[in-house]
């Protein structure tokens, strides 16, 4: 899904993820320009509300690189819990020699009961 400014219809972002039953993997990237201005947080919380209000999701996670702060900053914001730390989970790049260089990656989650009970504050 495509996030874009209201007022110019710019694209500034994207939000996507999995269905596995009842449960609901998030994924979001935002352009470098709008990181740190509420954009992933606004529309990550309308996203997941979404996801629990409209989809029936029960259990909505999500991976994030153990370096990349602000997005479990993000997931904190949202109510969400770190459940682990994946060791060299996944490989996005490659190191010199061509071989993959994997990342920790950790996950997080939220149920739809612990999602409610936090709107209704």
């Amino acid at each position: 899904m495509a996030v874009c400014l209201k007022h110019t219809n710019e694209f500034i972002g994207n939000l996507f993820g999995l269905w596995e039953k009842d449960t609901f993997s998030a994924c979001w990237n935002f352009l470098p320009n709008y990181c740190g201005k509420g954009y992933a947080y606004e529309s990550a919380r309308a996203y997941l509300d979404y996801l629990f209000n409209h989809m029936n999701a029960r259990r909505i996670y999500a991976h994030v690189e153990d370096y990349n702060i602000s997005s479990q900053r993000l997931c904190e914001k949202l109510g969400m819990r770190q459940e682990g730390l994946f060791k060299e989970f996944i490989s996005f790049i490659n190191n010199p020699d061509g071989t993959p260089l994997y990342e920790n990656t950790m996950q997080f989650s939220i149920l739809k009961k612990e999602w409610n009970k936090q709107s209704q504050i």
